[in-house]
C-alpha cells in the first residue's frame, strides 16, 4: 500500500478546503446568516445617516458639500480596508481580522456619534470605512473557504441579495431613527450593530483557514498573490465586468432620486416604492441564479445577466431620444437593467472567488475594491453631466454596461468556461497568465 507524499496532501487541503469538515446544514445556515450581516453593515452605514444631512451640516456648521465629503470618506475607507485586510487574511487568517475589523468599526461608530466638528467626522468616518471592509471582504473568503461546488454560488446569491436589499433599507431605517431623534443616533444604531456583529463572529464563524493552507513566506508574498491575480487575464475580466456593473448600479443610485422626483413629479414616498421595486428585480434574479446555479453553466448565467442589463440600459436611452421622458418607460426599463445586475454579481463573485480559490482573500479584495471604487467614480457623474433630463443617468448606465460586455467578450471569455463550480473543472494557478 503507498501512502500519500506530504506534496499530495498538501495539494488535497488546497484543491478541497473542508471537504471533511463541511458544517451540518443547520451549522452553514448560522454561518451565512452571520456572513450576510458583515456584508450588509457597510452599505448600511454608506446610506442610513443621509436624510440626517441637512440637520447635520447645521450642527457642525458644515456647508453641504463638507458633509457630503463624509460618505466619500467612507467609501474611501471601504476600498483601502478591502484591498488590504483582503491579502492579509490569506497569510494571517480570517477570524483575527474579522474580529478586529468589526470591534475596530463599533469604536469608530461611537466616535462618529460624538464628533464634535466636520473635520472629526470625517476622519472618523474614513477609519469606520476600513474597519467595515473587514466585514465584506472577509464574508467572501470565508464562504470560499468553507464550502465548494453548487453550494458556493447559491451563498454568493445570498450576500448578492443582501448587497441588492441593504441600500434601499438604509435610508427607510435612518429616516425612522431620525423621526425620533437626532442624526447622532444613527451612529449609535450602527454601534449596536457592530456590538451584535462581534458577538456573531465570536460565536458562528470559526477560523476557516488553518495554519497549514495559509500562504507562507508572510505578508510579501500575500501580497505578491494580489499582484499575480491582476496579471491573470481571465480573472481580471470577471472583475472589471463586476467593477463596470457596479459603476452602472451607482449611477442608477445617485440619479434615480432627481429623475423621478423632479423630472417625474412624483412624491419622495412614491419613489421610495420605485426604489424598492427595482430592489425586488435584483432579489428575484438573485433567487433565480441560486435556482438555476446547479443545472446551467455560471457563463452561461453571466452572459444572458449582461445581456438583460444591456436591453435595458439601451432600451431607456433610445426611449428618451424617441418618445421623450415617460414614467412608465424609465420605470420599466430601470428594472429590467437591475434584474440583469442582480444576477451579474452572484454569477462574477463565485466565478472570481473559484478563479482566486488559490489566494481568496486577494481574490475578494480585487472583486470588492474595485466594485466600490468604481461604483463611487461613477456616482457624481450623473450630476456633472446635467440636471435637466435623465439622459446623462442613462447614458453613463449603458456606457457602464457595455463597457462590462467589453471586459466579459475580450478578457474573461466565458466560452472557456474558467471558474465553474465542477469537480473536474480545477483552477489551476497562473494558468490564464
Amino acid at each position: 500500500m503507498v501512502s500519500p507524499s506530504p506534496s499530495s496532501s498538501a495539494a488535497a487541503r488546497t484543491t478541497a478546503p473542508a471537504d471533511s469538515t463541511d458544517p451540518s446544514r443547520r451549522t452553514a445556515v448560522a454561518l451565512v446568516a452571520v456572513l450576510a450581516a458583515l456584508t450588509a453593515v457597510a452599505p448600511l452605514a454608506t446610506d442610513m445617516y443621509v436624510p440626517g444631512f441637512p440637520a447635520m451640516g447645521d450642527t457642525l456648521g458644515a456647508s453641504s458639500s463638507a458633509v457630503q465629503l463624509t460618505m466619500t470618506a467612507f467609501l474611501a475607507g471601504l476600498v483601502v480596508g478591502q484591498l488590504v485586510i483582503g491579502p492579509l487574511s490569506d497569510s494571517l487568517g480570517r477570524r483575527g481580522l474579522l474580529l478586529y475589523g468589526t470591534g475596530a468599526f463599533t469604536v469608530f461608530s461611537v466616535a462618529c456619534a460624538l464628533a464634535p466638528n466636520i473635520g472629526v467626522l470625517t476622519g472618523a468616518r474614513f477609519l469606520q470605512g476600513l474597519a467595515g471592509a473587514a466585514g465584506m471582504v472577509l464574508a467572501r473568503a470565508v464562504l470560499t473557504d468553507r464550502f465548494q461546488g453548487a453550494d458556493l454560488p447559491r451563498y454568493f446569491a445570498v450576500l448578492s441579495q443582501i448587497m441588492g436589499v441593504a441600500p434601499v433599507a438604509a435610508p427607510v431605517i435612518g429616516g425612522a431613527v431620525l423621526a425620533v431623534s437626532t442624526w447622532r443616533a444613527v451612529f449609535v444604531v450602527l454601534t449596536v450593530m457592530g456590538g451584535l456583529l462581534v458577538l456573531g463572529v465570536v460565536r458562528k464563524v470559526p477560523e476557516t483557514l488553518p495554519p497549514e493552507r495559509r500562504h507562507p513566506g508572510g505578508i510579501t508574498n500575500t501580497f505578491r498573490a494580489m499582484g499575480e491575480l491582476l496579471g491573470r487575464r481571465t480573472f481580471m475580466g470577471y472583475v472589471l465586468v463586476l467593477a463596470f456593473i457596479s459603476a452602472a448600479l451607482f449611477a442608477y443610485i445617485s440619479g434615480s432620486s432627481f429623475v423621478f422626483e423632479n423630472l417625474h413629479g412624483v412624491s419622495a414616498t412614491t419613489y421610495s416604492l420605485i426604489f424598492a421595486s427595482n430592489a425586488v428585480a435584483m432579489l428575484i434574479a438573485g433567487a433565480t441564479f441560486s435556482q438555476l446555479a446547479g443545472r446551467v453553466r455560471l457563463n452561461n448565467l453571466l452572459v444572458g445577466a449582461v445581456c438583460v442589463a444591456g436591453v435595458g440600459a439601451l432600451a431607456q436611452v433610445l426611449l428618451v431620444l424617441t418618445v421623450g421622458e415617460t414614467l412608465a418607460g424609465t420605470w420599466i426599463t430601470l428594472f429590467v437593467t437591475a434584474g440583469g445586475i442582480g444576477m451579474v454579481f452572484p454569477s462574477t463573485l463565485s466565478i472570481g472567488q473559484a478563479l482566486g480559490r488559490n489566494a481568496p482573500g486577494a481574490a475578494s479584495a480585487l472583486l470588492g475594491g474595485l466594485q466600490f471604487l468604481f461604483g463611487a467614480l461613477a456616482a457624481p457623474l450623473v450630476g456633472v453631466f446635467g440636471e435637466d433630463s435623465s439622459l446623462p443617468m442613462a447614458v453613463i448606465m449603458l456606457i457602464a454596461v457595455a463597457a462590462a460586455g467589453v471586459a466579459l467578450v475580450v478578457l474573461a471569455r466565458p466560452w472557456e468556461g474558467r471558474g465553474e463550480p465542477t469537480e473536474s473543472q480545477r483552477v489551476v494557478e497562473g494558468e490564464d497568465a
